[in-house]
C-alpha cells in the first residue's frame, strides 16, 4: 500500500510539473480546441450550402427563404463567435452567441430524442460556460492584492459558472462509451466513469482532468478517424462532426485544468479548512 501512495505521489509530481512548464500554452491549446467544432460546423454551412438548405426546408416545410436563413445564421453566428474569441474581443457576447447557436442546432436539426447528441450538446455548453467564467476571472477586483474569504469567492458568478462548467463538461464521455464483452472496454469505462466523477465533485480535479483529455483525445481518434475515408463522403462527413465536437469538450476539459476546479469543490474546501 505504501509504495503504491509512493507512486502516485511521483505521479503527481510529474503532472504538476508539465502544468507549470505548459500554464502559459495551455489556455491557447484550450481555447483553440473549444471553437473548433463551430468553426468546421460554420465552414461546412459555406461548402454544403444547398445541401443544409433543402434539409432544413424539407424536414421544417418552412420555404427557401427561411431555410437559407438559418443557415445563414449558423455559417455567421458560429464563425463570428469564433473569430471573437480568438481576438480575445467581446468574448461573453461570443458565449452567447454560440450557446444560441447550439440551441438552435437542436431545433433546426430535429435532435430532441437524440440523447448521445443532447449529451455532447451538454458537454459543449458546459464548455463554453468555462469559457466564460475564465472571463469573469480575468475581471480584475476593485481592491486587487487584497486577500479573499470563502465567503467572497461564493458571491462571484465565476464561482458557480465553473460549477456547472465542471459538472456538464465531462459528460461527454458517456456517448463514447463502448459497451463490448472484453476486459479492456470494461477497465476503460470504469476509469473513465472514476474520471468524470473526479472533475464533477473537483477531488484531485486538475490531475484527473489532465487524464480525461488524454482518455478522450485517445478515443477520439480511434473513434473517429474521418482522414481514413474517402473526401466528401458522407461517412467522412459524419465522422469529421464527431471529431471537432469531441476535439471541442477536450478543450472544455482543459479550461478545468487551466482554471482550477472552483471554489465550489473539494479541492478548494481544504484551503479553507
Amino acid at each position: 500500500m505504501e509504495r503504491q501512495n509512493e507512486l502516485l505521489s511521483k505521479a503527481e509530481d510529474v503532472a504538476d510539473q508539465i502544468l507549470r512548464h505548459s500554464k502559459h500554452v495551455l489556455p491557447h491549446i484550450a481555447r483553440l480546441c473549444l471553437i473548433s467544432t463551430f468553426l468546421e460546423d460554420g465552414i461546412r454551412m459555406w461548402f454544403q450550402w444547398n445541401e443544409q438548405r433543402d434539409y432544413i426546408e424539407a424536414t421544417w416545410g418552412c420555404g427557401y427563404l427561411l431555410a437559407s436563413l438559418f443557415v445563414f445564421i449558423n455559417l455567421v453566428g458560429q464563425v463570428g463567435g469564433c473569430v471573437m474569441i480568438l481576438s480575445r474581443q467581446k468574448v461573453q457576447w461570443a458565449c452567447g452567441l454560440l450557446s444560441a447557436i447550439i440551441a438552435l442546432q437542436v431545433f433546426m436539426y430535429n435532435l430532441f430524442t437524440e440523447f448521445d447528441y443532447i449529451f455532447r450538446q451538454l458537454a459543449l455548453a458546459g464548455a463554453i460556460i468555462l469559457l466564460l467564467a475564465e472571463c469573469f476571472a480575468e475581471t480584475k477586483p476593485i481592491l486587487a492584492g487584497v486577500p479573499t474569504s470563502e465567503e467572497d469567492e461564493m458571491k462571484k458568478p465565476k464561482t458557480y459558472l465553473q460549477l456547472v462548467g465542471r459538472i456538464t463538461v465531462p459528460l461527454m464521455f458517456l456517448p463514447l462509451v463502448q459497451f463490448g464483452k472484453g476486459y479492456f472496454h470494461v477497465l476503460q469505462n470504469l476509469v473513465g466513469f472514476a474520471l468524470m466523477v473526479l472533475v464533477m465533485i473537483g477531488y484531485k480535479t486538475k490531475h484527473a482532468a489532465v487524464v480525461l483529455c488524454l482518455q478522450l483525445f485517445v478515443l477520439n481518434v480511434y473513434l473517429h478517424p474521418w482522414w481514413m475515408h474517402r473526401w466528401g463522403s458522407a461517412m467522412q462527413d459524419y465522422l469529421k462532426y464527431d471529431f471537432f465536437q469531441t476535439l471541442s469538450v477536450i478543450g472544455g476539459v482543459l479550461m478545468v485544468v487551466v482554471m482550477g476546479p472552483g471554489t465550489l469543490s473539494l479541492d478548494e474546501r481544504k484551503k479553507y479548512e
